[in-house]
């Protein structure tokens, strides 16, 4: 059997034993235990001996430098563009489709884009990460300089979600990158954007799909989804302008009758005001071209990476079609 050429690495590192903490050795997060204490009644006896309890883990911060989004297109969709993603994405439909029909209704995201989300992150629910998350944002913080103050906040998040889910942070597993649940939130979109879907007085994205549906679709109306409007257009180039184009960014800046003016010319969806970006991918042979729309910028708020709101895109029209015509 032939391992990726992203896995093979990791699974090397996997041999790496993680490291039991010191406080003693990390001035830094000493302070962090007394801003915890000092702002947020944290018991500091209780922190002291859950640092005591962490483990660093040299395999988190090695998926952070490595991340699969790195990977050219044509490699990174055959994680999710396949048939057990399409066919357990049309299953999950049939079986919560009343938390996606009122999901829709009330957010105003289709059902097949909240299932392209789940099924990106987690399968379902079905992997949603093996690392403690107390160690994974640990790990982070005092050993991955690049972003060592975000996953410093992102620890101060998790310690109040766990306090608020009445859990012990020991217990929580999610993503090398310290996400977890279904949806895989962050501990700070957890606590901003997490909605208690089916009324039980809970915000439950840990085992609760309703929870997990209301809240993917909350995420996305909140940052900036635009009901009814596309997410993506194939597109036919003329000219050596579109580089200019390309060079933008994911985000719409420019209006398709500009963006008609330097050679990019949308195939289904012409609107000329409405403002688009020109987003290029890797194929097996080559790089080929794609248009971009609001919505789908807006999927790039839930992971920054195009090839991420791409196969979001592409699964859920996969899911949509796999639903409305069954086997």
């Amino acid at each position: 059997m032939r391992v990726l050429a992203w896995l093979a690495p990791l699974l090397v590192l996997f041999a790496v034993p993680a490291q039991a903490l010191e406080l003693g050795d990390y001035p830094d997060l000493r302070r962090f235990v007394d801003e915890m204490v000092e702002r947020h009644g944290l018991g500091r006896g209780s922190l002291t001996k859950l640092f005591e309890d962490v483990e660093i883990k040299p395999a988190v911060v090695h998926a952070m430098e490595r991340p699969r989004e790195g990977l050219p297109w044509h490699e990174y969709r055959q994680s999710f563009l396949d048939e057990p993603h399409i066919r357990d994405g049309a299953r999950y439909w049939k079986q919560h489709a009343a938390a996606l029909v009122r999901a829709y209704g009330h957010y105003g995201v289709p059902p097949e884009v909240v299932l392209g989300i789940l099924g990106v992150e987690t399968h379902y629910g079905k992997n949603r990460g093996s690392y403690r998350v107390i160690d994974a944002l640990t790990t982070l913080t005092v050993d991955y300089p690049p972003r060592a103050e975000f996953f410093r906040r992102e620890l101060e998040e998790f310690l109040l979600l766990a306090r608020e889910l009445k859990r012990d942070p020991r217990a929580l597993r999610g993503s090398y990158a310290g996400a977890l649940g279904i949806p895989q939130f962050i501990p700070s979109s957890y606590r901003r954007y997490a909605v208690d879907f089916d009324g039980d007085g809970r915000r439950d994205l840990l085992g609760n799909p309703t929870d997990a549906i209301g809240s993917v679709a909350n995420f996305l109306k909140v940052h900036g989804w635009r009901p009814g409007e596309p997410l993506w257009d194939e597109t036919r180039l003329e000219g050596a302008s579109f580089g200019f184009v390309e060079r933008l960014g994911a985000k719409p800046t420019l209006s398709i009758e500009e963006l008609i003016r330097y050679g990019v010319f949308p195939v289904r969806h012409i609107d000329g005001e409405r403002r688009a970006a020109l987003i290029s991918f890797e194929g097996e042979s080559g790089p080929f071209y794609r248009i971009g729309y609001h919505n789908f910028y807006v999927i790039t708020r839930y992971n920054r990476s195009k090839r991420y709101a791409m196969a979001v895109t592409e699964l859920s029209e996969l899911i949509r079609h796999r639903y409305e015509n069954p086997p």
